[in-house]
């Protein structure tokens, strides 16, 4: 009666002025409302704490004052600023004897700390004592200031005495400790796991409201362990009978739905019961039906149920007539003026296409009128839908969409993840190789680096293990395409770090793959790439790493590429600088033919190297020994030099003039071949002019590839061409919507897909009839004139002819019938083994022959251009080589050099 008397004497206070509180709170709840600005607000809260200082030293406040400044203190924290001067007050005010200032205690200490403060140890005493309180109030207030405080090292001084009150006679007890034990199983489930008994006894509670807050708990069990509560689905879809039937008090109702919270709860646990299990699921039709024919769609609460309800069907083992229901419920929400039920009604949609497809074809000028509604939560809840029922025949209209809508958006959260589904529904359903590599570049061009650089690496991969198919034709059309695109937008500016990894990679790797453009092309468009992007050091890597792969295949090839092809010999960037040296009185450069006391360089050309000035120095050999008997020579001396290899030769390079020592192959009647050898004493000497040029021609001859005209015609394509042209706009909406309607769904005109199809078959024999009459480039094969007899080789005469049959062909037969027959080679092997080169590890292009002596002909393998491309074969021949040389690439970095250089 005495706690009755004070909430009246409060109540009466309220009345007259504001709920008993004084002029001062409703002065300064008044100012912070009026305050026009933060900076205003703040200054009036300081100078509130300020006074709130003083008065809290005070000694003497009463302890009614006390509580009106614990609640100014507690309006001060909520705005932001700092009132920890207060907090011990609060914890004093919790002991107080008076219900309403103990209530205020611990409303203020439950919003001032948490569990892990420090003056929470001196609460939990509290907390324990009043558990034990006869007034129930006193109990409710310690149990929700439980919920809020307890840690979980506290969680055993009172969990024996909450567990007590599940037995309270007061149902507002009983359901508060049935929320405070959910409390601290989430904060400790192994400190609770011994007490789930106790929640499926409060489930058959009298009191609907213990009975409700029991549900919460047992939802999160179930979500741990399903099978554990089976037997619980009888029971639970009684209770949720009992409620649809409104056998509940009327007070449960909220916009005459009767408690629909309470079934809402128990539709999502019938969910997780019911997922795969038939026989759980037919105990739950007839209430499910129910719940359809006696769902009110005129209120939000009504519409929140029977979405639950649907979200349920999806769930559990599908029936015919329930998902004819839930159908007919989504086509109400998508028919709908509000954005909220549309909202809905996509995502029910959504949830039911993964059950039956066919469900979306009834709505789709619903969802194209989401798809082009201006509200953006709607069109993006629409895009995960169109993500969903993405499939072969609509990938091309879906991913356009997306990628439309990518570009037009400023969240950079929402458009990695559009990105990411874009690529992800490119790889899985792409219709031809070029309208992936489009797809692709679309996205990093308009993604930028928001992309993740698993998508670079991911793409990256798949371009270099193809689309797992046995069809190498088909791998090497996909890395065609991927070049020429590479190629056409390599220039354009502003392009993304990632895209330009992607797009050195490419060109490194297949650049010169199928000898349509040469070498010299791609590597000056690499050059490109690294001179644009001086600061970024990924870029430039990838760009040197993809020049240094082109090199390698070259030289692995057995071409000769020019290292500086744009060299300015005249220098006529110095021409500025000799300017100015004039200017400053500098001698002009006076050639070496006008020097006094030099002998023209001409002559050095024409006379021979040992006419030397007077005043230079002797550079000949030394003299010659004495004469020995011809007998004493020993037939085992080797005299004969190893040749350097020739495409390491720079093309000026050639023989060089014999040297003056002929008196000792005169005199023995012998001569040493020397012919290519470099002199190591006198003048360095010149060529004739007619051999370079001839090698200079053979070596346009031998690379191949396409003229400069070639790159200046692909220049001018990519300033031409772009991504893809523009969509024409019909002059009927309701036309439009149809046919992005049948892209989507579907339902295209037969006649439509017949002749795409007719067209499709002619393409492909057009294809394959121009594969056909292409001529192959024919390679010139140079026969070298026979090598001279080595003279000093004193063995038996061996027979110069090829034998009948290569041993090593017989050898490479058993690797498989996808070998190819050797062919006897005309280029003259070298006296040595070659060296494992370590760029043929890598390399698929290049196979070469092995090497015989220096007395017997070998038999090598022409050079083929095969296609770059997963083969069995040529995994091992890399594998075996790969652990000769000591070197074991990784099949993560798709980089060349990074597995080298280690």
């Amino acid at each position: 009666m005495e706690q009755l008397r004070t909430i009246g004497r409060e109540l009466a206070m309220g009345s007259q002025g504001g709920w008993g509180q004084s002029k001062e709170f409703l002065d300064l709840v008044k100012s912070i409302g009026e305050a026009r600005s933060k900076a205003e607000e703040d200054r009036i809260i300081s100078r509130e704490l300020d006074h709130l200082k003083r008065r809290l030293a005070d000694p003497d406040v009463p302890r009614r004052k006390m509580k009106e400044l614990l609640l100014r203190l507690v309006y001060a924290e909520m705005l932001g600023h700092d009132a920890s001067f207060g907090h011990i007050h609060a914890v004093k005010m919790t002991h107080d004897e008076s219900l309403p200032l103990k209530r205020t205690g611990y409303l203020a200490v439950s919003l001032f700390l948490d569990e892990r403060h420090d003056l929470v140890i001196l609460v939990v005493n509290t907390i324990q004592k009043d558990l034990r309180s006869d007034n129930y109030l006193v109990v409710c207030a310690a149990l929700t200031a439980a919920c809020r405080l307890i840690g979980e090292e506290a969680i055993p001084a009172v969990l024996p005495q909450v567990v007590e009150l599940l037995a309270h006679p007061k149902e507002a007890v009983r359901k508060k400790a049935v929320m405070a034990l959910h409390r601290f199983y989430q904060r400790s489930p192994s400190s609770v796991s011994h007490l789930v008994s106790n929640f499926r006894k409060r489930l058959c509670d009298n009191d609907p409201g213990v009975m409700g807050a029991t549900l919460c708990p047992l939802y999160d069990l179930i979500l741990e362990d399903p099978n554990s509560y089976k037997d619980l689905v009888v029971s639970f879809v009684n209770i949720l009978k009992q409620v649809a039937e409104r056998r509940l008090p009327t007070s449960y109702d909220y916009h005459q739905m009767p408690a629909p919270f309470i079934q809402i709860k128990l539709l999502k646990i019938l969910a997780v019961l019911g997922s795969g299990d038939k026989q759980a699921s037919g105990n739950m039709y007839m209430v499910l039906g129910d719940i359809f024919r006696k769902g009110d769609t005129a209120s939000n609460i009504g519409n929140a149920i029977l979405y639950e309800c649907i979200c349920c069907i999806s769930s559990i083992f599908p029936n015919a007539k329930m998902l004819d229901a839930a159908a007919e419920t989504t086509s109400k929400f998508l028919k709908s003026d509000s954005h909220n039920l549309k909202y809905m009604g996509i995502d029910a949609l959504g949830r039911l296409i993964k059950i039956n497809p066919d469900i979306a074809e009834e709505h789709q000028l619903a969802v194209i009128d989401c798809l082009e509604d201006p509200d953006d939560t709607l069109k993006r809840k629409t895009f995960e839908l169109l993500y969903k029922m993405t499939k072969s025949t609509n990938v091309e209209v879906i991913v356009d969409r997306m990628i439309e809508y990518m570009i037009n958006i400023t969240d950079h959260h929402y458009k990695t993840e559009i990105a990411s589904r874009c690529v992800e529904l490119a790889e899985q359903f792409a219709p031809s190789n070029q309208w992936f590599i489009q797809t692709m570049n679309k996205v990093f061009e308009h993604a930028g680096d928001l992309v993740n650089i698993r998508v670079a690496h991911n793409l990256m991969r798949l371009i270099a293990e193809g689309f797992g198919e046995e069809d190498e034709g088909a791998d090497s059309q996909l890395r065609s395409s991927a070049v020429d695109s590479y190629l056409r937008i390599v220039g354009e500016p502003k392009l993304p770090s990632s895209f330009l990894q992607i797009i050195c990679w490419v060109l490194g790797e297949y650049g010169t793959a199928d000898g349509k453009y040469s070498a010299s092309y791609i590597i000056g468009k690499l050059y490109d790439v690294a001179e644009a992007h001086p600061t970024d050091d990924t870029v430039r890597a990838y760009a040197i790493s993809a020049i240094l792969k082109i090199f390698a295949f070259e030289i692995a090839l057995g071409r000769k590429i020019d290292m500086l092809p744009e060299i300015d010999r005249n220098l006529s960037f110095l021409n500025g600088y000799v300017q100015q040296a004039f200017e400053n009185g500098a001698a002009p450069y006076i050639p070496e033919s006008e020097r006094s006391g030099v002998v023209s360089v001409g002559n050095y050309k024409a006379q021979d190297q040992q006419e030397t000035s007077a005043h230079a120095l002797r550079f000949e050999a030394y003299e010659l020994p004495p004469a020995a008997s011809q007998a004493s020579i020993s037939p085992t001396t080797d005299l004969v030099p190893v040749p350097e290899p020739s495409y390491y030769k720079e093309d000026h390079q050639m023989s060089r003039s014999q040297p003056s020592g002929d008196s000792l192959s005169g005199e023995f009647g012998l001569k040493l071949r020397l012919d290519g050898v470099q002199k190591k004493w006198g003048r360095p000497a010149y060529s004739s002019s007619s051999t370079p040029s001839s090698s200079t021609s053979s070596q346009q001859a031998t690379n191949g590839g396409v003229s400069s005209e070639v790159g200046g015609s692909t220049s001018s394509q990519a300033r031409e061409s772009t991504y893809g042209s523009k969509r024409q706009q019909a002059t009927e909406v309701s036309a439009e919507k149809q046919r992005l309607a049948a892209s989507l769904f579907g339902k295209a005109d037969r006649k439509a897909q017949a002749g795409r199809k007719t067209a499709k078959e002619s393409s492909s024999t057009e294809k394959v009839a121009t594969a056909n009459a292409t001529p192959q480039p024919a390679k010139e094969q140079v026969i070298p004139s026979a090598p001279p007899p080595d003279l000093l080789d004193l063995g038996e005469p061996v027979s110069s002819s090829p034998p009948l049959a290569d041993p090593f062909t017989q050898l490479e037969g058993l690797l498989g019938p996808a070998s190819a027959s050797p062919v006897v080679s005309e280029t003259p092997a070298s006296s040595t083994s070659k060296t494992p080169d370590l760029m043929s590890i890598f390399s698929d292009d290049v196979q070469t022959g092995v090497t015989s002596g220096s007395t017997e002909p070998s038999l090598g393998v022409n050079v083929v251009a095969a296609k770059k491309g997963p083969s069995l074969q040529d995994a091992l021949q890399k594998d075996a080589a790969a652990r000769q040389v000591g070197v074991t690439p990784t099949g993560n970095n798709p980089i060349l050099f990074k597995d080298l250089l280690g």
